[in-house]
């Protein structure tokens, strides 16, 4: 019996671990009039970044594939691949809030981006550089030579507004324009006060965009001062909650020397995640919608007191 292998469609969901995954979805047998069997097969392999820690936040080494389990809007996923303490590709936007009121010493926070890129990129990372103030500019696309981000970070323009939520939304934008390598994770990291001053862009429109790319939203939220009665704690909450269902995490930057140490817990961070594949089921011809991940220690972790942080959800039609 002859069988013929019509095609491989691959949806590439965030983080995508297609060049190493061996193994696909069950892949259903079609005959043509003349008997030959032709198979069809569809792999769709979505990826989830894990950060697990203790009751003392120190992250949590030495677990395995065994210790977790996964569901994908409610029903339980066998995890397909299982990497520990992740080393996995990077590609990262870092957006900088250059409005007037966060942007007012330079020096700090350019030597402090400067060195957090030199220790994050290696070779098989990626990062793209924006600011935004009242418009939103890219001022280096995605590389991996950090004299490039060094230069760029010495263009950055001052403005008056805060397009936060465009800034966002643009950079899940500019990261799905970009086909991912394999393995790769996608990050935004925002150093802002978390406050939008704009009439031209919304949290869920930036959430969704980001949800889209597979990014996980880590933000250094600057505090200029701590119990200013003008604070905008509502800007803080919404980056705080849009952290939170990405995956990512969230820093309080309460002095601009604090900088360098809030991008040193992000590297760390980046650098103790397990990664956890599944093969997406099937759900007929509408594929559009939000899929809702749930990841859980199995009962004799949780009650180690460990904590899980990752991505809930992801869309389909990326």
């Amino acid at each position: 019996m002859k069988a013929v292998v019509l095609g491989l469609a691959v949806l590439l969901l965030p983080g995508v671990l297609s060049a190493r995954a061996q193994e696909q979805a069950p892949a259903p047998i079609e005959r043509r009039e003349d008997g030959t069997a032709v198979i069809r097969v569809e792999s769709r392999l979505v990826t989830v970044a894990v950060n697990v820690v203790d009751s003392h936040g120190a992250p949590v080494s030495g677990l395995t594939a065994d210790d977790f389990s996964i569901t994908e809007d409610g029903k339980p996923q066998k995890i397909a691949i299982f990497e520990r303490e992740s080393s996995t590709p990077l590609q990262m936007v870092m957006s900088i809030d250059a409005s007037e009121s966060v942007f007012n010493d330079e020096r700090l926070e350019k030597d402090a981006a400067k060195n957090f890129v030199k220790s994050i990129l290696r070779p098989p990372d990626s990062i793209d550089l924006m600011d935004f103030a009242d418009d939103v500019d890219e001022l280096v696309s995605f590389t991996n030579d950090p004299k490039r981000i060094e230069s760029g970070l010495g263009g950055i323009k001052h403005g008056d507004a805060t397009a936060l939520y465009d800034a966002i939304y643009l950079a899940g934008q500019r990261m799905s324009e970009v086909t991912p390598k394999p393995e790769q994770r996608r990050v935004l990291v925002l150093i802002t006060d978390g406050e939008n001053t704009t009439h031209h862009g919304s949290y869920d429109a930036a959430l969704e965009q980001v949800q889209r790319a597979g990014a996980m939203v880590y933000s250094l939220i600057i505090v200029p001062v701590a119990a200013d009665a003008g604070r905008n704690t509502g800007g803080e909450h919404a980056l705080i909650q849009m952290s939170s269902d990405t995956g990512g995490k969230y820093y309080y930057v309460e002095t601009k020397r604090d900088l360098a140490l809030a991008f040193q817990h992000l590297s760390d961070d980046l650098r103790t995640q397990y990664v956890l594949a599944y093969y997406a089921p099937q759900h007929g011809h509408d594929s559009s919608g939000l899929r809702h991940i749930h990841v859980e220690l199995k009962s004799d972790k949780v009650q180690s007191g460990y904590s899980l942080r990752y991505r809930t959800g992801y869309y389909a039609n990326r």
